[in-house]
């Protein structure tokens, strides 16, 4: 089985369902919303409840609050110790550039589509994409390459 990074967004509807069908199939799935350092993952908020409405200067100062200093070290950790990115639409560009940094540093990735979205031609990159989870399922156990769906 495999060690799974799960890539979505805090409001993606799909993303408890997924984390909870790949370990039932017996992966290893990092969380973000629930990370191994404890509490429930981390918001922007956690910092100022107006982050919504900073400035580049506060934003810029803000990757630097020690929670998200300590947010950015644990996902970083979990994306060097997966094998797999799965995807989760829809998501933002975080979300995007933990994929793109797994399919970066060489290891599987595959977007995860369960309603049909504008195609996107750069996930040619990636090693595959599906719209069911017993598909994505189905994906994960076949040998590492191209596997689209």
């Amino acid at each position: 089985m495999a060690r799974i990074y799960v890539a979505s967004s805090w409001r993606n509807p799909y993303y408890t369902e997924v984390v909870s069908r790949l370990r039932a199939a017996g992966h290893e799935v990092y969380d973000f919303r629930n990370p191994p350092h404890g509490g429930n993952g981390f918001r922007w908020t956690d910092i100022d409840e107006n982050a919504l409405d900073w400035s580049f200067g506060q934003y810029a100062e803000g990757l630097h609050h020690p929670k998200a200093e300590r947010q950015f070290s644990a996902d970083l950790e979990a994306l060097e110790w997966a094998e797999v990115c799965v995807l989760v639409l829809p998501c933002g560009r975080s979300a995007h550039t933990e994929a793109g940094w797994m399919a970066g540093a060489g290891k599987r990735v595959i977007a995860y589509i369960p309603e049909m979205v504008e195609p996107e031609l750069m996930y040619k990159l990636f090693d595959g994409i599906t719209g069911s989870l017993d598909d994505l399922v189905r994906c994960l156990k076949a040998p590492a390459g191209p596997v689209r769906r």
